[in-house]
């Protein structure tokens, strides 16, 4: 990969950081002494996508705006990467009147047709529209791609495999992805599929299927420009699973008490063992490192600061945009 390229992907990734970790501080900020999922400023549940940031930046390097992404109830990397306003995504989380939602979705369910970005709290829920949305850009003659997003524990259900066999069938142009980060909340993978690699399962539906390990950014980039390339060029579907790593809990609050491996987990981040790659390298210094990180944070801090200065929905208001007039 050329140098800036690599930064590209750098920057992606402490942006996505960046973002997680000031979302955690104001979670978390006034949930104390005793935690309460129900208080505070952001009220209810939260699950971060910290240690997945190699996913997004990997994949949505090679997407543009018109392209699609549905994604999963862990959503901000993803949102992030493929360009999301980051104001109104946080002032959905906030639950204010200026969110993408009007405040009324909140963080597992943001919705940006600006960039085609979409996600839910329902498992594997976004396998099934990515098909529809490939199945738009396909009749309409353009090159334009949809990226379906789910989890490991996902693929065990049946809109996984409806949605491969179809988009297999009719040949579309959607890259389904799997974030292989070891706990279906908390189940290993070991104890609920029946398979190593649930790249495997793609040979079943005559598609293309692979596994990328480690949890490497370049090479989630080198999987995902191949399969996205063959779907723009009209050769139907690809799998692409990524053995990725959840940092943090299933949600905030999680105890994580069924983790066997939380002692070597900070060891694997992907952050700091990519920002080392490129040093040793010579693409990255303590300059870029501290400027990108200084961009970073001005841009989630503005953002925030924005989402806490929006007004609240009146309570009164609550059935509007939920019902369609007649």
């Amino acid at each position: 990969m050329e140098a800036q390229d690599r930064l590209d992907l750098y920057r992606t990734m402490v942006l996505i950081r960046t973002y997680e970790e000031a979302i955690l501080r104001e979670y978390h900020a006034d949930k104390k002494p005793v935690f309460d999922i129900g208080a505070g400023l952001v009220p209810g549940e939260m699950h971060l996508s910290v240690g997945q940031e190699p996913v997004a930046a990997g994949v949505c390097a090679h997407l543009t705006a018109a392209d699609a992404v549905t994604a999963t109830h862990r959503p901000h990397h993803f949102a992030i990467a493929h360009g999301v306003d980051l104001n109104r995504m946080t002032a959905e989380i906030f639950g204010r009147t200026t969110g993408l939602g009007r405040g009324r979705g909140g963080h597992m369910h943001l919705f940006d047709p600006a960039v085609h970005f979409s996600c839910s709290g329902i498992i594997a829920e976004g396998y099934p529209p990515a098909l529809g949305q490939a199945l738009a850009f396909q009749r309409s003659g353009t090159d334009r791609v949809a990226v379906a997003v789910t989890g490991e524990g996902a693929a065990n259900q049946g809109a996984f495999h409806e949605s491969l066999n179809l988009a297999a069938l009719w040949q579309l142009p959607v890259v389904f992805l799997v974030e292989d980060n070891d706990w279906g909340i908390s189940v290993p993978r070991s104890a609920s599929t029946c398979v190593t690699s649930n790249a495997d399962r793609a040979a079943g539906y005559g598609i293309p299927g692979v596994r990328v390990e480690d949890n490497s950014v370049e090479a989630v980039h080198e999987a995902a420009g191949k399969a996205l390339a063959r779907a723009r060029a009209g050769e139907g579907p690809s799998l692409i699973e990524v053995h990725t790593l959840r940092l943090w809990g299933h949600f905030e609050g999680d105890a994580q008490g069924y983790r066997s491996d939380l002692d070597g987990v900070p060891g694997r981040d992907p952050l700091p063992t990519y920002e080392n790659q490129l040093r040793a390298d010579g693409d990255l210094d303590d300059a870029k490192v501290a400027g990108f990180r200084a961009a970073a944070g001005e841009r989630v801090e503005a953002a925030i600061a924005f989402a806490k200065e929006s007004p609240e929905p009146d309570p009164a208001t609550a059935l509007e945009f939920v019902f369609a007039r007649a």
